[in-house]
């Protein structure tokens, strides 16, 4: 019998920073998730998991499933106007070791290359690593997924390796799955680089 997660593990967090909320996913956020998508370009990408527009419902009942069994902790990504722009979640969770990975993100096109990820990911990591005590984070995506790879690799994140066929893409062909991670080690200096990042961004914002 698997043992149950301490509490901290079982709560999905308000995470607010000066630019981006992170809010537990619920049901009531179904129309802001499907306004967000901005029709199906995202899902188009075969290489990504992002869902379509008619099937955001569905969506966010399996992702709350997974939630109800210990697998995952889900958050909606709200901008500063307010407007929810984006998903994101914590999964693998392992409170023994401790270590969780970051994944399942997506974003509205229109806040793509702004400081939205870095706020986003600098919340998350700041919660895993001085919250939750992990001593690792792991990031996974797709071999074919070029742009994921490099938004890893800026975040300060080192690649681990490559997994073939380990899992499959939304279309049914096989994943090879690039691995990414930060320990805790690296914590202060990643977490300093996300910092200048975010202020870089903010420079430059009109």
């Amino acid at each position: 019998m698997a043992t149950a997660l301490p509490t901290a593990w079982q709560q999905v967090p308000a995470l607010t920073g000066r630019h981006v909320r992170l809010e537990p996913m619920s049901r009531d956020h179904v129309d802001g998730l499907r306004a967000a998508l901005a029709g199906d370009a995202l899902s188009a990408l075969w290489f990504t998991q992002v869902p379509k527009a008619a099937d955001v419902e569905h969506y966010v009942e399996s992702v709350l499933a997974a939630q109800a069994d210990g697998r995952v902790l889900p958050f909606v990504v709200r901008g500063a106007d307010g407007r929810i722009v984006g998903s994101t979640r914590f999964y693998g969770l392992e409170a023994d070791v401790p270590k969780l990975s970051i994944g399942y993100t997506w974003y509205a096109p229109d806040v793509q290359r702004t400081g939205v990820n870095t706020e986003t990911k600098l919340l998350l990591l700041t919660h895993a690593f001085e919250t939750l005590g992990c001593i690792s984070v792991v990031f996974e995506t797709s071999w074919f997924n070029h742009r994921s790879r490099a938004a890893i690799a800026r975040l300060g994140a080192k690649q681990d390796g490559v997994l073939r066929n380990h899992k499959r893409h939304t279309d049914g062909s096989p994943r090879d799955t690039v691995v990414f991670s930060i320990i805790d080690g690296e914590w202060l200096a990643v977490k300093r680089n996300l910092l200048a990042k975010l202020a870089r961004h903010e420079q430059d914002s009109p």
